[in-house]
């Protein structure tokens, strides 16, 4: 498919989400707008598969192998293959099931090193995990990014490390920080919940041990929409920490005593919600025959415009931009630091520019090349210049916190 072809699907699909019309929306990193084909795609698996064929729909439709088979879906966008991908649970059960498997594969190391600044949840997950199996057989050390680039390794169990940061929009060096862990013996799993969709971190050509991520950012499935989970296939024989009837080796036996199935469907656990996976398995199917490459550039050439308007305006020239401007240490958001930061990202939302607000001082800007436009900048640069020159920010109203920010 030429480049022509790539721009001509690109402007196919943008047509197809339900954004508001004169809303610009700015927010795909934290929840994908819906597409016309998703909804209808699970109003058919409500309406036509369980309206019609009731519980005949696991064999029918084959309810029964959506993880596996949206997982597929899912590997070429991260550089994975058939069988080493499940769409399953949630990224931080996922990431439970991988920290445990590499404690299992690493044994007797015990050290799950972290980033300090890594989303909450992840560092909460292994935490939690420590605590459960106690400091004899497992603690974490959260270190800076700097002091991990400077570590030998040599008695790390697993390094733990976001692809994408998600407050600064820093995307790390997933190849090198790799290999510098496994050089030593750690295995490495990555977050993948910021870069899934908008660039491939390669997983099969760099050696990655596993990874997990979420499909209701960059890869619009819906709010709260599966996680999925990925593990090489020298890895697949491991434990998986939480055993349920969907990873035993005969389901439908239903013996008392676990048997794990072979290869990656010994992670499942429990029974997946039908609706969810059939909405994340039509957002997936937008990106068939759109070449990740394609993807990653015209992120890029978003951020780029967006950087150079904030850089080319007097009222924003001089704001803290917190994402690297070197593209290869760049994802798909740009974050900037602004001191009445919350006030200045509601401000902008009441001027239907929708972005979202990341404690303590940091609104962030996410681009989809999906659905983005270069008018889309325009307007957003150009709202925020007038917010901040007017200084309309200040009034009560936008210092009303919400729960969700």
């Amino acid at each position: 498919m030429t480049v022509a072809d790539q721009a001509r699907l690109l402007a196919d699909i943008r047509a197809g989400f339900d954004i508001p019309p004169g809303k610009v929306y700015l927010d795909g990193n934290s929840l994908g707008p819906l597409h016309g084909s998703v909804k209808a795609h699970v109003l058919a698996v409500v309406g036509e598969q369980w309206g019609t064929d009731l519980i005949a729909g696991w064999n029918t439709h084959q309810w029964i192998d959506l993880p596996v088979v949206v997982g597929d879906q899912l590997a070429p966008l991260l550089g994975a293959q058939p069988g080493e991908v499940l769409c399953c649970d949630n990224l931080s059960i996922n990431l439970f099931k991988a920290l445990a498997a590499a404690l299992e594969i690493n044994a007797p190391r015990r050290r799950i090193v972290t980033e300090a600044t890594h989303f909450p949840t992840d560092n909460y997950i292994a935490d939690g995990l420590a605590r459960l199996l106690g400091p004899n057989r497992c603690y974490v050390d959260a270190l800076s990014l700097e002091q991990i680039a400077q570590l030998d390794f040599s008695d790390v169990a697993v390094l733990s490390l976001s692809h994408v940061d998600f407050k600064t929009g820093e995307r790390r060096d997933l190849p090198s920080l790799t290999a510098q862990a496994q050089s030593a013996g750690a295995l490495v799993v990555w977050d993948l919940a910021h870069s899934a969709g908008v660039m491939n971190p390669g997983l099969n050509d760099h050696h990655v041990d596993m990874a997990v991520g979420c499909t209701y950012k960059f890869l619009n499935g819906g709010p709260g929409s599966p996680g999925f989970l990925y593990v090489a296939p020298r890895h697949q024989y491991a434990t998986n920490a939480i055993p349920g009837w969907m990873g035993h080796a005969d389901r439908f036996a239903f013996e008392s005593a676990y048997r794990p199935a072979k290869g990656m469907g010994r992670f499942l656990t429990g029974t997946q919600s039908v609706i969810a996976m059939a909405a994340a398995s039509a957002a997936l199917a937008l990106f068939d025959g759109i070449s990740v490459d394609t993807l990653r550039q015209r992120s890029l050439q978003l951020s780029d415009a967006f950087i150079a308007a904030l850089a080319a305006h007097p009222a924003t020239r001089d704001l803290a931009c917190l994402t690297p401007l070197q593209h290869e240490q760049r994802g798909s958001q740009v974050s900037l630091r602004l001191s009445d930061g919350f006030p200045i990202s509601q401000a902008l939302i009441a001027r239907d520019i929708i972005v979202d607000f990341r404690e303590p001082d940091i609104v962030r800007f996410g681009f989809a090349p999906l659905f983005n436009l270069e008018s889309d900048i325009d307007r957003a640069v150009s709202a925020l210049a007038d917010i901040l020159a007017s200084r309309v920010y200040t009034e009560p109203q936008f210092r009303t916190r919400t729960t969700v920010t």
